[in-house]
């Protein structure tokens, strides 16, 4: 890190000192990950180097709105439970990254960790930063520890990009296959569609480009945050698609973010473009505030996914943390599997939450017997199975999950809310419930993953109020702590 980058992050010391108090805030979470002070959004870089997983995230510390510098904030664990908050390895320091040093990933090798990103930069001038105006290096920096990080250097230059692509070519996600390294890029053409770049290279440093990915017809005018999950049973082609309409039962969020389950291995077609089924895509998530995931493979090999618990641009908002001084948190790490669903047969994703979350569960087992409960603790592991036909669960006074006549719908009230009102599906049945319930967000897993809700809310006292209709099923309660995060102590 240059003089420039180091000033930053002193500057940035000093405003994380002034964080509000956990204690004394109804909203921080417990078990989500967030940045300190001001704006995070996209996870990056996410991976295991030796017996450490490390989390870097979008960080704009200046401004909850996200306006200001914006960098790469960072945490590592060992468990999931006890977490480390790291100094800020990148900020935009260098001429081909001043406007932000943007979403990327991380490739893990016997010489440590090598960090790809985006360098964000806007031309002074009469300019839409669409057609014209705005520059989107690829760059890399390399470390052999997850600490100590080395020199920027850009090894694709925004002219290296194909002809008729607009100034949107983003989110580097790299990996290696068959002796040759990867990397997938989002981007916006021209003419307003939305695909998938494939890089290929010997030493990932001279990259040259290898295919082009989308669909027949336009499918948004723009795929972000592209990711290429190696399954045991295939590839699937994660993005981040805006532009799509609303429908009844899908794409009910300003931008969606999901997946294709290709039916053969995109890096093996012998085109030069690939043309992707649209009507293979599914969405990661049907809540309010999910975008922009990434996954990594651990040493266990487990495919393991972490979403933005937030949506750019939403009519929707978290007035309630910006006056706090603070925006938007991370999913918890999801085990993403390809499974036969039993009820229809296909083949289809599953997430769920890694079991190391369980660490965090206090002991206390409550078994829920009566319509209405309150609890004192902030944070819940809620497991529903035998559910009816038709039932109805309320959390907070304020959000309502319901089934009925094969539909799921998760409805908010506008203050519990601030603004979330209703998102639906449909489901052909739903058989088990998983509620983790935070200070200030829910994940709700349908049929042990098959289907996931994400969202905000702002309940109004501490504990949890829980209403529910349906006795007859198995309710379990579970209390769970807070993780540990403690500074870095080198």
């Amino acid at each position: 890190m240059n003089a420039a980058g180091q000033k930053m992050r002193e500057q940035i010391i000093q405003l994380e000192q002034h964080m509000v108090d956990p204690q004394e805030s109804t909203l921080r979470n417990g078990f989500h990950l967030m940045a300190p002070t001001g704006w995070l959004n996209d996870p990056n870089g996410l991976c295991q180097l030796g017996d450490q997983y490390h989390v870097f995230f979008q960080y704009a510390p200046y401004d909850a709105k996200g306006s200001g510098p914006k960098g790469w904030g960072h945490y590592r664990t060992k468990d999931w439970c006890e977490f480390e908050y790291m100094p800020v390895p990148l900020l935009p320091d260098e001429e081909f990254d001043r406007n932000g040093v943007y979403s990327g990933s991380s490739f893990i090798d016997d010489k440590g960790m090598h960090l790809f990103y985006t360098g964000n930069v806007k031309l002074p001038g009469d300019h839409d930063y669409t057609t014209s105006g705005r520059l989107a290096d690829t760059v890399l920096v390399e470390s052999a520890d997850g600490i100590h990080f080395g020199k920027k250097q850009v090894v694709i230059h925004t002219a290296q990009y194909p002809e008729g692509l607009s100034c949107h070519v983003r989110d580097p996600k790299v990996w290696k296959e068959n002796g040759w390294y990867y990397m997938i890029l989002g981007a916006r053409t021209l003419q307003d569609k939305g695909e998938v770049l494939i890089y290929r290279s010997e030493d990932m440093k001279q990259w040259q480009l290898y295919k082009i990915a989308t669909t027949q017809e336009p499918f948004g005018y723009m795929w972000e945050c592209p990711d290429l999950l190696a399954m045991p049973e295939g590839q699937i082609l994660s993005v981040s698609p805006q532009g799509l309409q609303a429908q009844e039962d899908r794409y009910q969020n300003q931008y969606q973010t999901g997946y294709f389950i290709l039916p053969d291995w995109i890096t093996h077609h012998r085109e030069d473009q690939v043309i992707i089924d649209e009507n293979r895509f599914r969405e990661w998530d049907k809540g309010f505030d999910f975008y922009a995931p990434q996954s990594f493979v651990d040493g266990q090999g487990r495919r393991i996914l972490i979403g933005w618990a937030g949506m750019p641009d939403a009519a929707y908002q978290n007035l309630e943390t910006e006056r706090e001084g603070w925006q938007h948190c991370l999913t918890v790490p999801r085990r993403i599997t390809l499974r036969t669903n039993p009820h229809t047969g296909k083949q289809e994703v599953y997430q769920e939450p890694i079991p190391e979350l369980e660490q965090l569960r206090t002991g206390e087992c409550i078994t829920v017997a009566q319509k209405e409960t309150v609890f004192t603790s902030e944070y819940m592991d809620l497991l529903c199975d035998g559910l009816p036909d038709t039932f109805e669960i309320i959390i907070a006074d304020g959000v309502k999950l319901q089934y009925q006549d094969g539909w799921i719908q998760l409805s908010l009230t506008e203050e519990c809310g601030c603004g979330r009102d209703i998102r639906k599906t449909r489901i052909e049945a739903v058989s088990s419930l998983r509620i983790l319930i935070d200070s200030s967000i829910l994940e709700i897993y349908l049929n042990d993953g098959e289907m996931v809700f994400t969202t905000r809310y702002y309940k109004k006292e501490r504990g949890i109020r829980l209403q529910v209709s349906c006795l007859e099923s198995t309710i379990l309660a579970y209390p769970m702590h807070a993780v540990n995060i403690r500074p870095f102590n080198e």
